[in-house]
């Protein structure tokens, strides 16, 4: 075949991968390494210390470690951060990768002694793998089942001290025979803006970039009290500096980027925006249903409760009421508008709107 007959390669595909490559590169150089290099979380991390020391002490594996909080907290990192704590290799996974009971029997008959197993989004595990894990966690063993029906027998194998490192978004989903395994259970919070300043500044030192305080502080207050989106705002506002202006990430640097990127003062993106807007113009504050919010934004159901409406909840801008959702005042006002005549947002009474 000569180089005229050969088929085109999917060159965007591999940009694509190549691009989504190097931010996961990037993201992994600016994990802190120990416990004393993390940034936040102060209970957890005491306490967190005190379970590792402990067990370095005694000479054997650490508990069982939960960890739970929303995504970009910091739950991988610390998994790893208890890896290198004990001087132990990580097996990295997630709930659903293990869809069969043999999946994690694979997994596990390979660990070494010692070795920290980390199992994120683990409230998505199958349930037979949830119910092999039970006695995996507390004896370390499982029974292999070989054959089927009446002939069917368990053969129990044996299995080095592990540490299960667990991490979920929904603990809640967790079933208590399950939860109540863990040694440690850590719930990790949104970070205060003066923790992310200190993310942005180490972040800033890792990646070469000067950032003035107040550039970290205004990168900080549209962050979401989030280190992950924190780190990815900084790369953002770094390659507007390195473009636009003199690679100096100063607040007013830091203010024009964030609004070429869509990203308001209080940390709101084009999604965000999106459902505020759709609520306040098209339905009048609400209340409306969920279903009805996604297809007004052109989006998924799931994308729209998932991503866009824990942060517009927590931020005391939309409010979930049997009846469907509403804008709270705050939401006018943010974006600016004024409510119709007759709603709570305009002084009027309308009994039961908020009850959860």
């Amino acid at each position: 075949m000569t180089w005229e007959e050969q088929p085109p390669q999917d060159t965007g595909r591999l940009v694509g991968a190549t691009a989504e490559g190097e931010e996961l590169a990037a993201e992994a150089a600016l994990r802190p390494k120990d416990l004393a290099e993390f940034v936040g979380q102060p209970k957890v991390r005491e306490q967190l210390d005190l379970v590792l020391r402990a067990a370095r002490a005694r000479g054997g594996t650490a508990d069982h470690v939960l960890l739970s909080g929303a995504p970009g907290l910091g739950k991988t990192t610390l998994s790893m951060i208890i890896a290198a704590e004990m001087g132990a290799p990580i097996r990295i996974t997630s709930g659903p990768a293990i869809q069969h009971a043999g999946d994690l029997a694979a997994i596990l008959s390979s660990l070494a002694e010692g070795e920290v197993l980390f199992l994120d989004e683990i409230h998505r595990m199958s349930r037979p793998a949830e119910e092999m894990l039970y006695m995996a966690m507390e004896d370390f063993r499982v029974d292999v089942i070989v054959g089927k029906g009446p002939g069917a027998t368990a053969i129990p194998l044996e299995l080095p001290p592990f540490t299960l490192v667990g991490a979920t978004t929904r603990a809640g989903l967790l079933p208590p025979p399950l939860r109540d395994r863990f040694g440690f259970t850590g719930h990790m919070e949104f970070y205060a803006p003066a923790e992310l300043e200190r993310v942005i500044h180490r972040s800033a030192r890792l990646l070469d970039v000067t950032v003035s305080d107040g550039g970290a502080a205004e990168i900080a207050g549209r962050s979401r009290g989030t280190p992950r989106i924190a780190n990815r705002l900084l790369r953002r506002v770094r390659d507007y500096a390195q473009v636009r202006g003199d690679g100096v990430v100063t607040e007013e640097a830091a203010a024009r980027a964030l609004t070429v990127f869509e990203v308001d003062d209080r940390g709101l993106d084009r999604l965000d925006r999106s459902v505020l807007e759709a609520l306040l113009k098209l339905f009048g504050g609400g209340p409306v249903g969920l279903s009805t919010l996604a297809v007004a934004v052109g989006e998924e159901r799931e994308t729209v409760e998932e991503v866009a409406e824990p942060f517009l909840v927590r931020e005391g801008l939309l409010a979930r009421t049997p009846r469907g959702r509403v804008a709270t005042p705050a939401a006018w006002a943010h974006l600016g508008l004024t409510p119709p005549p007759g709603t709570p947002a305009a002084g009027g009474a309308q009994e039961g709107l908020f009850e959860s």
